[in-house]
């Protein structure tokens, strides 16, 4: 009809995941995560998943090999959270996480805890094993009331995108995915503070 059409192989989204919607490819009962987006393509898949209750960053695409490598522990790709507990976080626990708790199950791997708050924490860890931030939490006898991934791989939400929202990930962002998959580095949440995107003002 002389219009140019467009057509890429892969897709890359950024979704800041609301609470209530599960992180699943289809559900007949639930809303999923897929449901929230314009494009409909039948081989789009997010890259690991967040908890029904848990909102923030996910990463959606049809890039497996990409995601494969993202997700897998030995490329050691960050995963940064915010935490509010429903007691104060004693100083010990910052050790406690470093040296990897025993869950029963596995024992994780080393992560990072920052209190900054008497409730508030930004937590970064390795895996994302079911339940992981809130199980090491409940191991420590705290209990997570609310929680929001606000970065992975380098990728950062945007301070823009409402809940439900998605933008496509720009050439940028989309390049430091694929580094970060090849083990190169760039932490987000780091002990000063910076790039974290104001976590202590997050509600």
């Amino acid at each position: 009809d002389g219009k140019r059409l467009f057509y890429s192989q892969y897709a890359y989204y950024m979704l800041n995941k609301p609470a209530g919607v599960i992180t699943a490819t289809m559900d007949k009962k639930k809303e999923t995560v897929l449901d929230l987006l314009d494009d409909k393509r039948k081989d789009l898949f997010p890259v690991g998943r967040l908890d029904i209750d848990t909102e923030g960053l996910l990463l959606i695409t049809n890039d497996g090999e990409l995601c494969h490598r993202l997700l897998s522990p030995k490329h050691h790709v960050d995963k940064c959270y915010f935490a509010k507990t429903d007691l104060p976080i004693p100083a010990d626990a910052v050790k406690k996480f470093e040296e990897g708790i025993d869950l029963g199950d596995f024992t994780s791997m080393p992560a990072k805890l920052e209190i900054i708050g008497d409730c508030e924490a930004k937590v970064i860890v390795q895996e994302g094993k079911f339940h992981q931030v809130k199980r090491m939490f409940h191991k420590l006898g705290k209990e997570v009331v609310y929680l929001k991934r606000v970065a992975m791989a380098g990728i950062k939400l945007e301070d823009s995108l409402e809940k439900g929202q998605w933008r496509q990930l720009t050439e940028k962002e989309i390049e430091k995915l694929k580094e970060q998959a090849d083990g190169k580095k760039e932490i987000l949440c780091s002990e000063e503070g910076k790039n974290t995107g104001n976590l202590s003002d997050v509600e």
